[in-house]
C-alpha cells in the first residue's frame, strides 16, 4: 500500500508540472497569427494537457487502489479530483473550438486548484459508516464533473471581460475585473504562504476559552489575528496584532481567519509587484495580446459550457445527493449548508440560463454572470467546507 501511495504522489506532481509547461505553449500561440488548432505551439500544448491528464488519472486510479474506495472522500482527494475534471472538461471544449487562449486561463485555474489541495492532509483514511455507499462515486464525482465544466465558462467568460472592456478609463467594470484577478492571486498566495511556512515546520499554540472550558489553539502561520481573549503557550510566538472578533466560535476559527488573512496580504504583495512592473492595470496589459480573439465565439464557448454543465450539475449535486440523503439520514432534504450551497449554485445557473435564452443576455453580461458563477462553486468548496460545520464538511 505505501508503494502505491507514493507511486500516486508522484504521477499527480507529475501531471501538474506537465500542466505547467503546457500553459506556457499555450501562452506562446497568444498574439499570433495562428491561436487555433493550427499553431504548432496550440498542438504541443495540447498534447501535453492530454498526457498530464492521463499521468493525473493514474494517480486516481493508484490512490483507488491504495485506498479500497474513490478517492473523493476527503477534501484533498475531491479538490484534486476537481481539477482534474476541469482539464478533461478543457480538453473536450478544445476539440470543439480548437482556441488556444481558452487553455491559457483554464490551465492555471487548473493548476491552482490542485495546488490549494496539497495544502491539506494526504493521508489515507478508512471511510466513515456513512460514506459506505455507492452513491460516493455517484454523487460526487458526477457533482465534480459538472462544476468542472461550468468552471471552464469563467475562464471563458474571464477572456471575454479582458478582451472587451474598455481599458483607457476607470470604470465599475475594470475595478471589479482587477478585484477578481487579486482574488486569483490570493488563492497563489495561500498557496505559497502555506507551503513556505509548512516547509520550516512553524507551529505556535494559544489557549482561550471556549464553551466554559479553555483549549489549545494551533497556528502554522504567525499570528496576525490571535484567539479571542487567549493568551501565546509558545516561547517565540510573532504577534498577534489583534483578536479574532468574539462572534467566530470554534476551537479552529480564529486559525483559519489568520489563514484569510496571510492569504489577502500575500496576494495583495504578489499583485502589488506585478502591477509595479506592468506599470498599469494586470487586464491592461493583458488586452493587447486577445485582441485576435473572437469575442463571439468565446461568448459562445463560456455559454456552452453553462448549458453542458449545468445538467450534469442538477444530476450530480442535487437528485443523486437527495437520493443518498434518503438512504443515509433518511430524508430527501435537510437544509444543512452544503445542501443549502448546492441549491443556491443550480439557482445562480438556472438563472444565467433564462437570462441567457429569454431576456438576450449575452456579451458582458453573461461573462460576468459566468465569473460570479464560479465564485459561488468557490466559496462553496473553500467556506462551506473549511468554516461552516455540517453533515457535508470534509475539514
Amino acid at each position: 500500500m505505501g508503494d502505491l501511495v507514493t507511486i500516486s504522489s508522484n504521477l499527480l506532481y507529475a501531471a501538474f508540472i506537465i500542466y505547467l509547461v503546457a500553459t506556457f505553449f499555450f501562452g506562446a500561440t497568444v498574439g499570433t497569427k495562428k491561436q487555433d488548432g493550427k499553431s504548432k505551439a496550440g498542438t504541443i500544448g495540447i498534447t501535453l494537457t492530454i498526457i498530464g491528464f492521463l499521468t493525473q488519472v493514474g494517480y486516481f486510479i493508484t490512490r483507488w487502489i491504495a485506498s479500497q474506495h474513490a478517492p473523493v472522500s476527503n477534501l484533498f482527494e475531491f479538490t484534486t479530483f476537481f481539477g482534474m475534471m476541469m482539464v478533461f472538461a478543457f480538453i473536450i471544449i478544445y476539440f470543439i473550438y480548437r482556441l488556444n487562449v481558452i487553455g491559457l486561463f483554464t490551465l492555471p485555474v487548473a493548476l491552482l486548484i490542485i495546488a490549494y489541495a496539497s495544502m491539506f492532509p494526504r493521508e489515507i483514511s478508512p471511510l466513515v459508516p456513512s460514506l459506505k455507499s455507492h452513491w460516493l462515486y455517484i454523487h460526487v464525482t458526477t457533482a465534480a464533473i459538472g462544476e468542472a465544466i461550468l468552471a471552464v465558462s469563467f475562464a471563458a467568460g474571464l477572456i471575454f471581460l479582458i478582451r472587451q472592456i474598455d481599458q483607457t478609463k476607470k470604470s465599475k467594470h475594470t475595478f471589479w475585473l482587477e478585484f477578481v484577478i487579486y482574488a486569483i492571486f490570493s488563492t497563489l498566495g495561500f498557496v505559497l504562504i502555506t507551503t513556505a511556512f509548512g516547509a520550516m515546520d512553524y507551529e505556535t499554540k494559544f489557549e482561550a476559552p471556549l464553551d466554559g472550558q479553555v483549549v489549545t489553539m494551533d497556528y502554522h502561520l504567525p499570528a496576525i489575528a490571535g484567539p479571542h481573549d487567549g493568551e501565546s503557550v509558545s516561547e517565540s510566538t510573532i504577534g498577534p496584532l489583534f483578536e479574532t472578533p468574539e462572534w467566530m466560535r470554534g476551537q479552529e476559527a480564529s486559525s483559519k481567519f489568520n489563514t484569510l488573512l496571510w492569504s489577502l496580504l500575500t496576494g495583495l504583495v504578489i499583485y502589488g509587484i506585478v502591477r509595479l512592473i506592468l506599470r498599469k492595470r494586470v487586464a491592461a496589459a493583458i488586452q493587447p495580446k486577445l485582441q485576435k480573439v473572437s469575442p463571439d465565439l468565446i461568448d459562445e464557448v463560456s455559454y456552452r459550457a453553462v448549458s453542458i454543465g449545468f445538467p450534469v450539475f442538477t444530476l450530480g449535486a442535487l437528485i443523486f445527493a437527495m437520493i443518498w440523503a434518503q438512504e443515509a439520514w433518511n430524508r430527501f432534504w435537510g437544509w444543512d449548508p452544503k445542501e443549502v450551497w448546492a441549491l443556491i449554485t443550480w439557482l445562480f445557473y438556472a438563472y444565467f440560463l433564462h437570462l441567457r435564452l429569454s431576456r438576450g443576455w449575452h456579451g458582458t453580461k453573461s461573462a460576468w454572470l459566468a465569473v460570479g458563477g464560479f465564485a459561488i462553486i468557490m466559496f462553496n468548496l473553500i467556506a462551506v467546507n473549511l468554516v461552516i460545520a455540517g453533515l457535508h464538511s470534509y475539514a
